[in-house]
């Protein structure tokens, strides 16, 4: 009896000191998050000369930008890690927050090759492969089709940029701008450390430390929080998670928020759809509250910095909130998406190479071609660029 009871003891402190380590182990990494935020935004604001103003004539193009926002994030498979740079950028004041706002679409566009990617590892499998598909490009056409809504409206109207703007006069207390000052006139706890680091290295050694430093942590933290919230549930997830539409939306933005990977959660999807253990349209709204906890990065790299970055960081949320009061509480147009998924995985059951090819020219192809009707209209006369009047 005491036996037992010394160790149901020793368990329980074995329990707690797991749970104490766990949490110092991810606070640390979100610590060293912010300071990533803070060396690249410094780092950039040290770069003078031709090279932080390459940037900015680069990124004017809204084409471009986008291009930018989604070749990178493909590359990287983050878009956590593509807007938190972006943030840093803008809080440097390298780029303006209008020139950052579409390489934030596409990010959100760039950061569904994962799961799609996933997908075609069960192309050896018929049945499977389709809804393999299927699963991974629902996520897909629910962010491109929310770039073709919203970049004509910002390109025209500048139509996030004021929304965000204005909610962020609101929040931000007036001080000085710039970066390391925080969103509540707090100065940054990592100012020192930074400036020494950025005036001994040089800002372009630090800023491709900051961007290798970031990279990491996001990725660390990602894996420690899906083995915590999911490692042993893995087997009763589809239950618990998908009971209904509005359960499955609430536990893809609350594990995708605290994750801090949207690939991640979603990468999870494409497995379920593919056996039979979840349908496509309950895995359509656990992918929509994915998209939306996803933002929490973004934000949370914006709160120390300026009223610009923490503009930047709403954008990316609004962008995504606007695309769910759409896709979500729309029934009919929640059926575009899954239709156009299915679509896609009909035919590439059928056609093996579709979903290749798909990959390739949604990615790749298709960016490169928008630089071109862009160059193409620009020496015609009729350049492209964000509209600045107020």
């Amino acid at each position: 009896m005491i036996r037992n009871l010394f160790l149901s003891a020793e368990m329980n402190n074995s329990s707690y000191q797991s749970i104490i380590s766990r949490t110092l182990i991810i606070a640390l990494s979100i610590l060293l998050f912010l300071m990533s935020i803070e060396l690249m935004g410094v780092s950039i604001g040290a770069i003078t000369g031709g090279f932080a103003e390459s940037i900015s004539a680069v990124t004017a193009n809204p084409f471009i930008g986008l291009f930018i926002g989604l070749l990178s994030t493909a590359l990287l498979q983050s878009s956590s890690t593509t807007t938190s740079i972006a943030v840093a950028a803008v809080a440097s004041g390298a780029i303006s927050l209008q020139n950052a706002i579409p390489i934030v679409m596409g990010a959100n566009v760039g950061t569904t090759i994962t799961s799609t990617i996933i997908s075609m590892s069960y192309i050896s499998k018929q049945k499977e492969f389709r809804k393999a598909v299927a699963a991974g490009t629902s996520h897909d056409f629910f962010n491109i089709l929310t770039v073709l809504f919203l970049f004509p409206l910002e390109v025209n109207y500048r139509f996030l940029e004021r929304i965000s703007a204005f909610i962020s006069s609101n929040i931000h207390v007036s001080g000085r701008s710039g970066v390391g000052q925080g969103a509540y006139g707090f100065s940054s706890i990592f100012d020192t450390c930074t400036t020494w680091l950025v005036t001994n290295l040089g800002p372009i050694i630090t800023l491709v430390l900051g961007i290798i430093l970031l990279f990491a942590c996001i990725k660390f933290i990602s894996k420690w929080l899906y083995k915590i919230l999911i490692g042993k549930t893995k087997d009763r997830f589809e239950n618990v998670v998908f009971k209904n539409r509005y359960r499955a939306f609430g536990w893809g933005l609350v594990i995708t928020s605290i994750a801090q990977s949207s690939s991640l959660t979603t990468s999870l999807i494409v497995p379920l759809v593919a056996t039979g253990k979840v349908k496509i349209k309950k895995a359509f709204q656990f992918i929509l509250g994915a998209n939306i906890g996803t933002t929490i990065t973004a934000l949370l790299a914006a709160i120390f910095q300026s009223e610009a970055a923490i503009s930047l960081a709403l954008v990316h949320l609004l962008f995504n909130l606007i695309g769910v009061m759409v896709f979500f509480l729309i029934p009919v147009l929640t059926k575009v998406p899954v239709y156009l998924a299915k679509k896609m995985g009909l035919v590439t059951m059928r056609i093996r190479l579709v979903g290749f090819a798909y990959i390739l020219v949604a990615f790749f192809l298709l960016p490169f071609t928008l630089i071109y009707f862009s160059q193409v209209m620009e020496k015609s006369g009729d350049p492209v660029e964000i509209r600045s009047e107020d």
